[in-house]
């Protein structure tokens, strides 16, 4: 752990985030609560703790908080915290993500998901596509372990707090919301929180920090995750650790199949390289993130290569600049179909994010085409894929 983390959660031991019992009321909902998680830390005294998200995670912010909350709580206890967090990413690439990121380090006990933000701002979600990306990453983690125990966290943006002060509930929320009510996940409902308090005069979008929280607003989220806490471990933990129920999906189309695979596996490969991108001669920002190891990708109309995998949905997880391209589909001898990869968000930035050629085909065995075409909006143009994915 490097120094500066070090000092980051001195910092929020420091802040002794000590609430009255359920002053947050409805904003934090148990449902079936933390069953096992506390049971782990205290008997083996080691302990395993994954966040998955977008910016918001990924950002020294509520992470540390919460870090430095649990080994408080457990002083005894060795913790090994996972931080999963990717700027820009939705609930559809944590679910396509998850094995990767998460679920291939190990077991984990306690699995922290943050994505209402982004499913809003950066995906323009559907309730169904948000139900497909959160219900994935919720039912994936329950199949791999059926003991993990998962807290929800809903964040907020300017826009979702205007749809609050119109008396409605964001669709992100309301969509997120359904997994878990589905699931029995606990759920900290930040945004409805901050919305409550801006009403009232407590406090101000300023002072919350905005979209990416201040370490007040992160502040709030962690002390909304400790009465959590507070409350589903009130009573000693007693008895063994228990499986948690497995309903029927809300979406039987839903990601919880999802996983990326490597493009090295596609096959008939012509005009596509296996390497870094030449990042320094590429106009717009990049991220650390997404530089230092190989792309699938392409700059030569009519670029080709063949995918065999098994499903009921595929696409690509990918970086999209200022020169994104077009990429065309074939799905089992299909017809094409064209895909623009440029994002809202790609004018000045290698953005990173999921876009899906299909997501309801028959589930079994596919072969797909995809091609850079040689078509004018190709020209001077690319295409740079970090997986390929599917469910």
């Amino acid at each position: 752990m490097t120094v500066k983390k070090v000092l980051l959660l001195a910092a929020a031991l420091s802040l002794g985030f000590s609430v009255q019992a359920e002053s947050f009321g409805d904003r934090v909902v148990c449902r079936d609560g933390l069953a096992n998680a506390r049971k782990v830390f205290e008997r083996t005294r080691k302990g395993t703790v994954a966040f998955l998200g977008g910016s918001i995670t990924e950002m020294e912010g509520y992470r540390p908080m919460v870090c430095a909350n649990l080994q408080k709580r457990f002083p005894q206890t060795v913790f090994t915290f996972i931080p999963a967090g990717i700027s820009s990413t939705c609930s559809s690439t944590g679910a396509f993500r998850l094995t990767r990121d998460v679920l291939s380090k190990g077991p984990v006990d306690l699995l922290f998901v943050e994505f209402a933000v982004n499913d809003d701002q950066d995906g323009h979600f559907s309730r169904e596509t948000c139900i497909r990306g959160m219900e994935g990453i919720i039912r994936h983690a329950r199949l791999a372990n059926p003991k993990i125990d998962i807290v929800m966290t809903f964040f907020v943006n300017e826009a979702m707090l205007a749809t609050y002060g119109k008396g409605a509930v964001p669709l992100t929320v309301s969509a997120h919301g359904a997994v878990a009510e589905r699931y029995g996940v606990p759920t900290v409902n930040l945004a409805k929180e901050v919305s409550d308090e801006i009403v009232s005069g407590r406090l101000t979008w300023k002072q919350y920090g905005g979209v990416h929280p201040a370490p007040h607003g992160n502040g709030i989220c962690a002390r909304m995750i400790e009465e959590l806490f507070d409350r589903v471990w009130a009573e000693p933990a007693v008895g063994p650790l228990t499986d948690y129920r497995l309903p029927m999906p809300l979406d039987e189309k839903s990601f919880f199949n999802g996983r990326l695979i490597d493009p090295q596996t596609a096959q008939s490969v012509s005009g596509w390289n296996w390497s870094e991108p030449e990042w320094r001669n590429l106009k717009g920002s990049k991220r650390a993130t997404f530089c230092g190891f190989p792309h699938f990708w392409t700059s030569t109309p009519g670029a080709e290569a063949t995918l065999a995998f098994t499903g009921t949905a595929f696409g690509t997880y990918l970086v999209a600049g200022p020169d994104a391209g077009w990429l065309e589909v074939s799905l089992d001898g299909q017809p094409f179909k064209r895909f623009n990869l440029f994002h809202a968000y790609s004018q000045s930035l290698h953005y990173p994010w999921t876009i899906l050629f299909a997501e309801t085909l028959v589930d079994g065995k596919h072969t797909a085409v995809i091609r850079f075409p040689d078509i004018p909006e190709n020209r001077e143009k690319a295409a740079r894929l970090m997986a390929f994915a599917a469910n």
